[in-house]
């Protein structure tokens, strides 16, 4: 296995570890509801997606 031959240097290390950074959560807020929802994912309580019914709701508990 190949070894480094010198010490990367502390901003290089920080340049390539600047990508490693969480990213906040992408939301919508929903026009019917008006509540906060990920895109591009079926709501499990009406079972809609993109405006047209795709699975039945579920029963409320």
């Amino acid at each position: 296995m190949p070894n480094p031959k010198r010490r990367h240097s502390h901003a290089r290390t920080r340049q390539r570890r600047a990508h490693d950074a969480l990213k906040t959560p992408q939301f919508y807020m929903d026009k019917d509801t008006g509540e906060a929802k990920k895109p591009h994912r079926i709501d499990p309580k009406t079972g809609m997606y993109k405006g047209r019914q795709v699975i039945e709701p579920k029963e409320a508990e």
